[in-house]
């Protein structure tokens, strides 16, 4: 959200004002700064917006043309319910909350009336987008606030506030709230041969490879369940889709219904289906995407009735700016809010609001997609507005069909640790308890591997708290299994010699089982980059109790080293260091960094003796830290190894290569995602050390004097700053080296140059084969 006219520390010392105060009804009387809601209806097909003559009993600009609606948040109320309550009792509009676009927040102030009516106002700005026009005789307007309304162009009403003209309501355009209208004229402005260009381009920064694998090796029952279980992987789909944002499953459905009706329609379509929501993985997650080419729904009772007309068309709404609570906290929550919920619990509510496996939801939206329960919602007054649900009830629909499906293919599936397995996690899914299939899953010793649930917190971009669900099917490649062996056998020993504080260190780290798959499918929370290899679970119940297991996915790297690293690397390498990538050293770093993800702090002791966690103390901040800390701990861990003679030496310049190959590989994906973020770090950390050398030519090498040393002092800083759960240090370092700096940007300005594929699309032609005859039975 951007705001106007005042410093940002202005605005963060206010903004708990915004939201929580209470609305003191002399509040214009003695210049209190208070929350109010803005909200435009915007006519797509005419480019107008609605205005409302303010009535002239109004003790504030009576009688001049204003905003569509407006008012005051009040104590009880969160901003959309105050939004929607504003729409209804004005203008007898009754809409849901998925047509209220929050397009910016606005700072107020004014003084009026020789100084009795003083403004200060944070207003939340909504837009409403319908198709057409709503008929002047389908509004109930309140006469008390509305004398009159009508319909007038954009850039007609812009040039009215530019010039002052006395019968409207004054509005700066040329200062903050110029946005309403650059907001509205930017998304119809680029035409449709522009726009295709873009998404064109997007596109293309993935490279499309099919995967596959063989099924010999699993039995005929096996198979029967595959096929039950890449149905219920799909539907984690369906569960990810949500939680990413609430109207996200209308955007997806209408993209697909409208995929097939021109060029761009497929463009768009092709593009939402990498991300999984409006909102580009690779460009900071800008959104690609507007509320103009959202979903229409029909509203026939959202008005009083007109004869011949139909009733309301609006436009799903989602914002520019991706939410970084996604649709785990109510949009229009805080910081400041939930940490002012959450110290009023108890403590056994505590952890469960800062748990992995439930959402936070406002009492006073419960009836918010309800219409006829308006009247219940409003005026309501909740001591404390946040309350939890568990994920067993806010999917039950979805999580009901997945657990009957697994609990078919758990009765089908040869392997009694698969069969535990599916059978647990079906259980968990209706009972919200993921601990028992989470170990279950530990132990899964099966041809057929699978990994499903909620597990990955990358989405959470508020606290880093609430768990994605996603799911990998897939088949065990047992001679790569075998061979990786020796990782999770050297646990304890690699915890026992981490460059860090022997206070710090655990005496108790157990092996990570490792499998090496032939990945059949994925689903769920696998948008954007794909993964080559994931260490489970982030529940750090089990990680104390048991440690943590890892999965590697040999096709995928296969495939992210042939179509991406090679190339990279002849790009961005020296040619002297050229020959050192392999991907013997790529496939090996990758797993010593999962491995390192279960070692190192993991459950603290504060300064002040209290337990903690790193993930809770670091909050937002972990999970980009936690993956410089696998990456560059693992870098540390393979050269303490080789030295160990555990290793062997020909893999120690191959590794410090094939890794910085690799750095400009997952700086790419971009710095608002954690390993892009946690990639740059490292790297200027290295360049800013001399381990990293950038030569006349633009290529880069390994100085081998320096990079080990340079290595072990950042995994030092890193681990130091976990242990100590210390937020403000790993702001610090994030700060400083989490940026584009001028060496990175010129590499991947060359890398762009040569159109070197950002990352892949994986294609699953079993999987597809499967779930298309799922469709037609």
């Amino acid at each position: 959200m951007r705001y106007s006219n005042k410093k940002s520390t202005l605005m963060s010392s206010l903004k708990l004002v915004r939201k929580l105060a209470f609305q003191n009804p002399d509040v214009h009387r003695d210049g209190d700064y208070h929350g109010a809601v803005h909200v435009w209806i915007y006519s797509e097909s005419t480019h107008e917006l609605l205005l409302q003559q303010r009535a002239d009993c109004k003790d504030s600009w009576p009688g001049l043309w204003d905003i569509s609606s407006a008012g005051h948040v009040s104590a009880g109320d969160s901003s959309l319910v105050s939004a929607m309550r504003e729409l209804h009792e004005e203008l007898g509009i009754l809409l849901p909350k998925d047509a209220f676009e929050l397009i910016f927040v606005f700072l107020q102030e004014c003084v009026i009336n020789g100084g009795t009516f003083i403004n200060n106002e944070f207003n939340d700005v909504y837009v409403v987008t319908t198709l057409d026009p709503i008929p002047l005789e389908a509004f109930t307007l309140q006469e008390s606030e509305v004398s009159a309304v009508k319909y007038l162009s954009v850039e007609e009403y812009r040039d009215l506030l530019a010039k002052e003209d006395p019968d409207y309501v004054p509005y700066d355009v040329n200062g903050g709230y110029h946005q309403v209208f650059e907001i509205i004229s930017e998304r119809y402005r680029e035409n449709l041969e522009s726009r295709s260009l873009t998404l064109e381009k997007q596109l293309s920064r993935y490279a499309q490879i099919s995967l596959s694998a063989e099924l010999t090796g699993l039995t005929s029952a096996d198979k029967e369940a595959l096929a039950l279980l890449i149905k219920a992987a799909a539907i984690m789909d369906d569960i990810f889709c949500l939680q990413v944002w609430y109207s996200n499953p209308s955007l997806r459905n209408w993209l697909k219904e409208q995929a097939n009706k021109s060029q761009l329609d497929k463009l768009k379509w092709n593009y939402y289906q990498v991300n999984k929501s409006p909102w580009s993985c690779l460009d900071e997650n800008k959104a690609f995407l507007t509320t103009a080419d959202s979903a229409i729904k029909l509203l026939p009772e959202a008005t009083k009735p007109v004869a011949g007309w139909k009733g309301l068309q609006y436009r799903t709404a989602f914002p520019v700016v991706k939410p970084p609570g996604a649709n785990f906290y109510p949009p229009d929550m805080d910081k400041k809010e939930f940490e002012l919920w959450k110290n009023s619990l108890s403590e056994d509510q505590k952890k469960e609001a800062i748990g992995f496996f439930n959402v936070i939801k406002r009492h006073s939206e419960i009836f918010l997609d309800k219409a006829e329960s308006l009247d219940v919602v409003v005026g309501t007054n909740y001591a404390h507005d946040l309350y939890i649900v568990p994920y067993s009830k806010e999917y039950k629909s979805l999580l009901g069909k997945a657990a009957d499906l697994l609990q078919k293919a758990g009765d089908l599936a040869s392997s009694p640790t698969l069969k535990r397995l599916l059978h647990g996690k079906a259980d968990a899914f209706l009972s919200n308890d993921y601990y028992d299939s989470d170990i279950a899953w530990m132990e899964l010793d099966s041809k057929l591997d699978v990994t499903i649930g909620p597990y990955e917190t990358y989405e959470d971009g508020l606290f880093g708290y609430k768990a994605t669900f996603e799911a990998f099917i897939g088949v065990r490649d047992d001679k790569a299994t075998e061979q990786v062996k020796l990782f999770g056998d050297q646990l304890q020993f690699l915890e026992k010699n981490l460059p860090m504080d022997d206070a710090y260190k655990s005496e108790d780290v157990i092996a990570a089982p490792i499998r090496v798959i032939q990945l059949l499918y994925n689903s769920g929370d696998v948008k954007g980059p794909q993964t080559v290899a994931f260490n489970l679970p982030n529940d750090e119940r089990i990680v104390n109790d048991r440690g943590t297991s890892m999965v590697m996915l040999k096709n995928v790297s296969e495939a992210k080293f042939k179509l991406i690293l090679q190339p990279i690397a002849a790009v961005c390498i020296s040619k002297e260091q050229r020959e050192f990538v392999d991907f013997d050293s790529f496939f090996t770093h990758t797993i010593c960094h999962e491995c390192c993800h279960g070692i190192g702090p993991h459950t603290i002791k504060l300064p002040n003796g209290k337990q903690s966690t790193v993930r809770l103390e670091l909050q937002e901040l972990h999970s980009a830290l936690e993956e410089a800390k696998a990456d560059i701990v693992g870098l540390w861990a393979l050269k303490f190894l080789i030295d160990k003679e555990l290793l062997p030496k020909s893999l120690v310049k191959s590794m410090y290569v094939s890794f910085l190959a690799g750095c400009f590989r997952s700086v790419r994906f971009g710095l608002e995602e954690a390993h892009g973020k946690g990639q740059a770090l490292q790297f200027n950390y290295l360049f800013e050390n001399g381990a990293i050398v950038l030569h006349p030519d633009e290529t880069f090498s390994v100085n081998f004097d320096k990079v080990e040393g340079v290595v072990e002092s950042l995994s030092r800083e890193i681990l130091t700053i976990q242990a100590r759960g210390d937020k403000n240090m790993a702001r610090i370092i994030l700060q400083k080296y989490s940026v584009m700096t001028q060496p990175l940007k010129d590499a991947l300005r060359k890398l762009e140059l040569v159109q070197v594929p950002v990352d892949i699309i994986p294609e699953f032609p079993i999987a597809d084969e499967i779930l298309r005859k799922f469709t037609e039975d």
